[in-house]
């Protein structure tokens, strides 16, 4: 998956080629322990992050989207100080315009990590499908 994502780059530096690429998980889904016991992509000593993005801090999101093979975009989420609740309200055009980004990577940031969390989300808030 990292190969493919020329504009971002690896997703890990310390991902090599007999370790699995780290993959964002949906919320609420426990990743896998590593060797060493701790989930995969998770520093050793360092707490994992909530599973329901709404409790992500900034440093949680900009974790996410490196992991996610976003490293260079994801210090436009530390910069601007989006949290897990800030960037549940995100909307493309904040996305696309507001971050600073190049289009490329905005766009798949969009359509294919913030949308999907959105919608995890909200049909986790909406059980009668309210909300579309």
């Amino acid at each position: 998956m990292a190969a493919m994502n020329k504009e971002g780059g690896s997703a890990s530096a310390a991902t090599g080629p007999d370790s699995p690429s780290p993959v964002p998980l949906p919320p609420g889904k426990p990743a896998l322990p590593g060797a060493d016991g701790t989930p995969f992509g998770c520093p050793s000593g360092r707490k994992e992050k909530p599973a329901d993005p709404v409790e992500w801090t900034v440093m949680d999101v900009v974790e996410y989207f490196t992991e996610a093979g976003f490293p260079e975009q994801a210090t436009a989420f530390q910069e601007q100080e989006i949290d897990g609740k800030s960037l549940l309200l995100m909307q493309r055009t904040d996305v696309l315009t507001g971050l600073s980004i190049r289009l490329g990577p905005a766009l798949k940031i969009y359509e294919h990590h913030i949308k999907v969390l959105q919608q995890g989300h909200f049909e986790d808030d909406d059980p009668d499908g309210f909300l579309g």
